[in-house]
């Protein structure tokens, strides 16, 4: 079979399927799945249908990936006449575009009648969504619906409702269609294999006289269980301080352990307490059962001598082990049989309700309500089947172009399904925000796309709803985004939401923001080292005057005033002094250097402010060229398959920046703005001193004219001008040069002319 030829667009860095027809849509199987933008997307986090997106996903997993969506695409083109209908996703689908040349189409056509004639509409030639919902929650609410559940409500008489509600009781709940709680075969099987199972091991318990010891030997045996434990450890530690003295203080607790415990508030029902042996152990010795006793287990001992002690021996005030021994051995039978317990799901009906449920023949009457269940499935299939092609006619094309291509993200003239609303904060507008169950766990992987993230907590009070979006920064700076700034969002319902930003994934927005970043670093520094040194010297401050006012307090008790030593460290002035001087010699080697370049001086500005910013604006290039959408949407639950980009162009319009409308007036003078400082005059002056100062010392003579140096101008006062010993080495130079007769030295006036 030949493989469709498809037509492709480039966007995003890539080509994309272009889906022109219906015939393309039926033909994505064709596609290699290699040219697919995605290949899963999540059910949940999306603007888009619910219950579209839960009738495509077939196995019900949460997720749809491209065998379900190839699969609707062939089961809606065979039941329409063209698949051209799907493309204009319309919210209603005409009855005469359905397919009644096959089976399936036939039954489809006379379900979709039905369903029209059951809303009162036996004459229209559509069925829209908004039909297919009312039907579906009007047979919903029926007593049986198809869907397999019976709840209490769908029997007739009170018995088999109560059966029901007891199914429930024992067994749990199963949703019915319409909300309600009911049961399915399952759970009704469940429950009277476990009826049947505790009537035959209540059977065990007729006519066998071990087993019953008292009148309530249930009720005894729970008071035996609840006290079994710290009696068997009392006897065991009388026992151990019998074969040796020694142990007894260990055995009755040490003293350190009474205090832990009186040190705090002190409740008989302490689990500290309760720890604690029942009596004071002694070798050999017999349990007080009235006095003496552990006081958190004081009410389970008098329960235990009340319904077992009392009715098997007598009352008594204290208890030996031998008689322990004899009343536990007593329950040995019963203890067998209650191990043996089968069916216990059903035991809270009570021994007379399940012997009854087994005797009775009350499953007959449900089992008719399942067949009148089951034979509404046809039904309830026809209708969803109704539902599920009207709504892939609207839903269809517009899910394929944000599924096998991202048309709807790149083209720009729709958001995608992913894109659920707008995000207002910082004077921008950012539209790439993606619904987020887990922002720590999508954190773990969003980075990798390049983008600055900020993950932001949205909620609506009025109404209590809270959601997590990640936003997308891709154009602006980052100077005032921060955790906690506020902002607004609006979903794609127009809803809005307070928002606050949580947390911050930091990745370069734009190559001009990473110009400026190292001075603004820079700034950031040196504001922060000033800041540091004030609190410095206010600190500083502070101890001096705290300290002078103790040395004038006590010189008022003493009458003698001692002066705060004052200290000069010569190291400090020394060191700063070197690094004054170092500093001037390197600023005055810049400027040399910069100085020298001549009419080339542009150039070398150019050169330092690239030195500078250079390594900032790469890294930001080549992060900027790796940025996409990917790894943001594959946090998700997606699995993109293509390294979608987003450009800077493309970045730029997914984030707008505040502008003024068209043909606004603006008013610029500003009347609470601060007034000018004159910081470019003392720019300016600074400048012409160092300048003045360089001139001065001789620095700038080799880039000026020989009138304009210092040398010239100033003459011998000049710093740089040669002294008399240096004058004097010339003139010996000069009257050397002379005698050499070198071509530098000046010709005698009687030399012949040159030939």
């Amino acid at each position: 079979m030949a493989v469709r030829p498809f037509h492709f667009f480039r966007a995003g860095g890539f080509d994309q399927v272009h889906l022109d027809s219906g015939a393309d849509l039926l033909a994505i199987d064709q596609l290699d799945q290699k040219l697919w933008v995605a290949l899963a997307c999540p059910t949940k986090g999306l603007f888009f249908d619910a219950r579209t997106l839960e009738l495509i996903d077939l196995d019900h997993d949460g997720r749809i990936r491209a065998p379900e969506l190839i699969a609707a695409v062939k089961w809606a083109g065979e039941l329409l006449k063209n698949a051209d209908d799907l493309l204009p996703g319309a919210d209603a689908l005409q009855l005469s575009a359905i397919n009644d040349a096959t089976d399936e189409g036939k039954r489809l056509a006379a379900a979709t009648k039905t369903v029209l004639a059951s809303l009162g509409k036996p004459t229209a030639t559509s069925i829209s969504v908004a039909d297919t919902t009312e039907a579906t929650r009007a047979f919903d609410q029926l007593p049986f619906n198809g869907d397999g559940v019976v709840p209490p409500e769908s029997a007739k008489d009170d018995a088999t409702r109560q059966l029901i509600s007891d199914v429930i009781a024992c067994h749990g709940a199963v949703k019915d269609r319409s909300g309600k709680d009911g049961v399915n075969l399952e759970k009704l099987d469940a429950f009277f294999k476990d009826v049947a199972a505790h009537v035959a091991w209540l059977k065990k318990a007729e006519g066998n006289a071990a087993l019953k010891v008292v009148d309530d030997t249930a009720a005894a045996f729970a008071a035996l269980k609840a006290v079994r434990g710290k009696l068997d450890d009392f006897f065991a530690r009388c026992r151990l301080a019998a074969f040796d003295a020694r142990a007894l203080q260990a055995l009755n607790r040490e003293e350190k352990e009474y205090l832990a415990v009186v040190a705090k508030d002190l409740t008989i029902t302490a689990e500290e307490v309760a720890s604690f042996p029942l009596a004071r152990i002694e070798a050999n010795r017999a349990l007080p059962l009235t006095a003496s006793v552990n006081p958190a287990w004081a009410g389970p001992i008098t329960t235990f001598s009340e319904k077992v002690l009392a009715p098997l021996i007598g009352a008594q005030q204290q208890l030996t082990e031998a008689q322990w021994r004899e009343v536990r051995g007593r329950f040995d039978a019963y203890e067998a049989w209650v191990s043996e317990k089968a069916g216990a799901a059903v035991e809270k009906l009570g021994a007379d309700r399940v012997k009854a449920l087994a005797a009775a023949d009350a499953r007959k009457q449900v089992d008719a309500l399942f067949e009148a269940e089951k034979a509404e499935e046809a039904v309830a299939t026809r209708l969803a089947s109704v539902e599920k092609l009207v709504r892939l006619n609207r839903d269809l094309f517009q899910l394929a172009n944000n599924f096998v291509s991202f048309k709807d993200f790149y083209a720009r003239q729709d958001k995608a399904i992913f894109q659920i609303g707008t995000l207002y904060l910082d004077q921008r507008a950012c539209e790439l925000c993606i619904r987020v169950e887990d922002a720590a766990k999508h954190a773990i992987m969003a980075p990798l796309s390049r983008a600055y993230l900020a993950y932001v907590d949205c909620a609506r009070p009025s109404t209590g709803e809270k959601m997590t979006i990640a936003a997308a920064f891709t154009n602006g700076d980052s100077d005032n985004l921060m955790v906690g700034r506020n902002g607004l969002f609006y979903d794609r319902d127009g809803k809005d939401w307070d928002a606050t930003i949580t947390r911050i994934v930091e990745n370069p927005i734009s190559v001009r923001q990473a110009f400026w970043s190292p001075y603004k670093k820079l700034l950031r520094f040196v504001e922060e080292q000033i800041a540091k040194r004030a609190q410095a010297a206010d600190a500083d401050a502070s101890e001096k005057l705290a300290g002078g006012a103790t040395a004038v307090g006590g010189a008022a008790e003493t009458g003698e005033f001692k002066a705060p030593p004052k200290k000069l460290d010569i190291g400090v002035v020394a060191a700063i002094g070197v690094a004054v001087g170092g500093l001037t010699a390197a600023l005055g080697a810049l400027l040399q250097a910069f100085f020298g370049l001549g009419y080339l001086m542009p150039l070398g500005l150019v050169g330092l402010l690239l030195l500078i910013s250079g390594p900032s604006m790469l890294i930001a290039w080549l992060k900027l060229r790796q940025r996409n959408i990917g790894p943001i949407l594959d946090a998700n639950g997606w699995a993109v398959n293509a390294n979608a980009r987003i450009n800077i162009p493309f970045g730029a319009s997914l984030t707008t920046l505040s502008a003024l409308p068209q043909g606004s007036r603006l008013d610029t003078i500003d009347p609470y703005a601060e007034k000018p400082s004159p910081w470019k005059l003392y720019l300016f002056l600074a400048a012409a001193l160092a300048l003045a100062g360089l001139w001065y010392l001789g620095k700038l003579d080799a880039l000026l004219p020989p009138k304009a140096r210092s040398t010239a101008v100033l003459g011998s006062a000049a710093p740089s001008a040669p002294g008399p010993e240096a004058k004097a080495a010339d003139a010996k130079t000069g009257d050397a040069k002379a005698g050499d007769g070198r071509p530098s030295d000046p010709k005698p006036a009687d030399a012949p002319a040159a030939p």
